[in-house]
Order: C-alpha cells, then structure tokens, then sequence
C-alpha cells in the first residue's frame, strides 16, 4: 500500500487551529461545558509565551523608543464615562430576530452576505427592514421570517456593589487614559506631545464572534493615545529619523484597488500636512516589521466617513494580508479634541493644559489601537506550512515562544546531567528554552519546529569531552558545534538580529 503524498504549502484555517488546539497556543474557555459562550478564548503556554514576546516588542520599539508613559487602568468604569465618551449611544450594531427559532444576526452582514450590496450600518431600523422586504430574505437557520430589526448596544453592563451602580465593561482602553489625563499632567508634568500607552483587556458583546482570535468578545489590546498641540510645529528631529520608512498606503481618492508606497516624508500630503501622524504610522510599520511581517504583505487603508468610528475625522486600518484576506490589525484615529472636550463638558473639569509658549490647549489625540490577538493570529498565518517532512512555525526569534530547547542524546548518566546544568543556566540567563528528553533526537526536532523553536541544542558523547555542543537551526537545519560556554552571547545575538526581508513566508 503507498503513503499518500504529503501536501505542501500553506496551512489552512482549520490546520492553524489544529495546531493552536493541539500545541497549546490558545483554546476556547470552558470548552468542557457545551453550554459555554462563544468568543471567549483562552491562552495555553506557548501562546502566552508567544504573546509576552510580542508585548515585550511594542514596549520596546514604540513606548520605549517614543518616551511614552505606560497605565494599567480599570476595567470597570461608571455609567457616566461612556454617557461622555458617546459610547453608550454610538456603539451599537443592528441586529433582526427570527420570529420562529429566536436566531439573532447581524442585520448588515447578513444583507450585505446575501445581497453583495454594501451597506451602512447606521440605517436606521425602518431603512434595514425596507431592504429585508425588497430582497425576500429569510432566517439562515430556520427559513423563517425576521421581526423588526433593532440596534444592540454592544457593551457588557455591570452592576457594582450592593446598590447595583450602573458600570460597564471597557469597550476600548482608551477611556480610562481619557479620564486619567489631568492627574497624569500634573503628576508626570507632560508636555506636549505626549504618547500614553494601556495593554489590556477590552469588552465587546459581538453578536456573531467568529475565527477564533479574529472576532472575539473578551480582546486585548495595546493602544496608544499620543496628545498634542495641532496649531504647533513637530520636533523636526524626531521626524527626521523617520523620514525615509516606507509606508504602502490605501488612499480613498486613490482610484486603486493596489496601495501605493511612499516614504513617510512622501505620506504628510495625505494626512493633512500632519508630520506627527506620518511619524507615528511609521513607528507602527517598524515595530510590525521588527515582529515578522512583511512589508508587501502590509498596508494603511484610508476609511471612508461611513466606515470611520463615531468619534474620529480621519482614520486609516494598519492592514496585513493573510490566507482569509485583508484583516485590521490597528484602527489608527484622530480623534481630534472630541474625547477630552467631552469628558471636560459632563465631569465639569478643565482639562486644559499648558503647553509651553502657546499658552492653554485642550490636546488633539492621535490613536494607535492594536489588536494583540488578531496580530498573532496572523503571524500563525503568515508562517505556518508543510514541507515534505515536516511542519514548522517559521516566527522570529524574538516572537518565538522558545528561543531554545534542549536535547540530552540519552536521558542517563553524565550526559543528561551536563543537559540540565545548561538548561537551567540558560533560564537564569533569561532565555525562554525548553527542555526534552523523550522520542529520538528526530522527533524532538519536529516538534520544536512546528511551535517555531529556532534553535535545539543537543548534548552528545563529544560534549562530556570537549564541551561543546551541537546548535541546530530550525529554518536551513543545519547543525554546527559551539562550545557551551558561548552559548549564551550567540542566543543573545541571535535572538535581537532583526530578520531580512527574504525570510520565509506563507504567499
């Protein structure tokens, strides 16, 4: 009987969720009860690890680079915070009932899934059931027929304490860096412009989650709201350094379906003569770059005014291609003074500050909202496939869940004990490694390289000789001797070299 050919070539949807399910990258929540929600996801070991190093990256090559301050804000805000910031009026998606089974959908997707028609989500009720009539359409589920189509409000309610004060789960962390600001000021004496930066966990009731960490109602999130003086100059050294990255941009104007390249310098016409905003785009292209994504693979998409967030004049989608199509990885806003005006009217304080020689200001904000989920998902995407013999996960060193895992030839004796030693020096050294001894050295390899371990380390019969040991690299396989002692500068080295545009991907 002949083996069956091993297919070739990108994973599918479905093998990258086999692989996050199988090897611990992340999982549904209380995925033993049926009766669990949708769009809850939980995060195993490697998906942690994985997600610890990408949030490492962004402290690094944009709040660090860029002298931002870092918050940690509430989860749990008043009612009164989302009255201001228009949320509780704004955030809402249409949604229409089925009178016979009680399925509820969204009322814009599925018209636009049926119809190829693009529709506004901010018709209002009468206009979605106007178009449900005139197309015929019918519950998807059942064949049945839909009630009057009404808005959801998209925002968990929390009633906190015995009194039931009305709260409500953060939709975006953004609020609480909003509210915070005039201590912040005052405390951290800012001085304009100044980015503040939150990681964390966002809420949103979606009424359809969907593909895994693509559509999720419990998201995290690591945003950037950068306050400035619009009617001030930008520090033209800071725009210096910047000013030759390249950025494919999506203009609405453009005619194009095909993003355009330009420099950052080249990018300012686009943004209203704005150098700050060119300048920040161009941090969030470096820093997606530093993390493994191409830059043909990416692009900033200008949002048209029906596409564009309640609270923002002008907005662009920092976008990558992956095997399900272009997906938003950062909602990239202006949100010009709408925020701080809007908390300064309903708590009745003046958020002013001064800035410099311009007197008092209330700042213009420029936001950078990423989706860490979303991001990783996508780099699963960009660099999961088979090759003849195997699977591997081709991410960076510096993303990678393991920079390292090592191997004792045989689990006894002198050679397993010279295998912990390195080991355990190398996590006092702060290197991620792995440690396995079980299944011959071939097996070991393979399963480092389907969760994207770049280098095994085999100690062997030589080693207890010479002290050297054999370093395997997982993307070429070639395997070379160093003497344990180099180890860990040659990790270090090879873990912060940035990777060259030719490095593998999925196409």
């Amino acid at each position: 009987m002949t083996t069956p050919e091993r297919r070739v070539g990108r994973a599918t949807y479905e093998e990258l969720l086999r692989l996050s399910l199988e090897r611990g990258f992340f999982f549904p929540s209380a995925e033993i009860y049926n009766e669990a929600p949708a769009g809850f996801w939980e995060y195993g070991p490697t998906g942690l690890l994985m997600r610890n190093n990408f949030a490492r990256e962004w402290r690094r090559r944009i709040v660090r680079k860029d002298d931002m301050l870092e918050i940690d804000g509430s989860v749990i805000l008043p009612r009164i915070v989302f009255e201001a910031s228009g949320h509780l009026s704004s955030l809402v998606d249409p949604i229409v009932q089925c009178t016979k089974c009680g399925t509820r959908i969204r009322a814009d997707k599925y018209i636009s899934e049926k119809t190829g028609l693009q529709i506004d989500e901010r018709l209002s009720p009468e206009e979605f059931q106007s178009l449900i009539s005139k197309y015929d359409l019918h519950c998807p589920k059942c064949g049945g027929d839909f009630g009057k189509p009404t808005k959801f409000n998209m925002m968990f309610r929390v009633g906190v304490g015995a009194e039931d004060a009305d709260s409500y789960l953060r939709p975006e962390t953004a609020q609480s860096i909003f509210v915070d600001f005039a201590r912040l000021s005052k405390t951290m004496r800012i001085k304009l412009p100044k980015g503040i930066a939150q990681l964390g966990r966002s809420f949103r009731n979606e009424i359809a989650p969907r593909q895994a960490l693509i559509r999720l109602r419990e998201l995290l999130q690591a945003e950037v709201e950068v306050f400035f003086n619009p009617a001030a100059k930008f520090d033209p050294g800071r725009f210096e350094k910047i000013k030759e990255v390249r950025l494919n941009i999506l203009a609405q104007n453009s005619g194009s379906s095909q993003s355009k390249s330009q420099t950052a310098s080249e990018a300012v016409l686009l943004f209203g003569g704005m150098e700050i905003i060119s300048y920040y785009f161009a941090l969030l292209q470096e820093f997606y770059e530093a993390c493994g994504f191409p830059k043909e693979k990416t692009r900033f998409r200008e949002l048209s005014a029906a596409d564009r967030a309640f609270y923002t004049t002008s907005a662009f989608d920092f976008e990558v291609e992956t095997s399900i199509g272009w997906l938003e990885l950062v909602a990239c806003n202006y949100r010009t003074d709408y925020d701080l005006k809007n908390h300064s009217k309903f708590s009745k304080k003046d958020l002013q500050v001064v800035d410099g020689e311009n007197g008092k200001v209330l700042p213009h904000v420029i936001e950078l909202s990423l989706g860490v989920d979303r991001s990783l998902f996508s780099l699963l995407d960009l660099y999961f496939y088979h090759e003849q013999d195997r699977d591997v996960l081709r991410l960076q060193p510096n993303i990678a869940p393991y920079l390292a895992a090592i191997f004792p030839l045989i689990s006894k004796g002198e050679i397993e004990s010279k295998a912990i030693s390195l080991y355990e020096n190398l996590k006092l050294e702060d290197f991620q490694t792995f440690y396995d001894d079980s299944g011959n050295i071939g097996r070991r390899y393979r399963r480092m390289d389907e969760i994207g371990t770049p280098y095994c380390i085999t100690v062997d019969h030589q080693s207890l000789e010479d002290d050297t040991v054999t370093l395997r690299e997982r993307d070429s396989m070639g395997q070379t001797r160093i003497k344990i002692s180099e180890i860990p500068e040659k990790l270090r080295t090879l873990r912060d070299q940035r990777n060259e545009p030719e490095v593998q991907y999925n196409r």
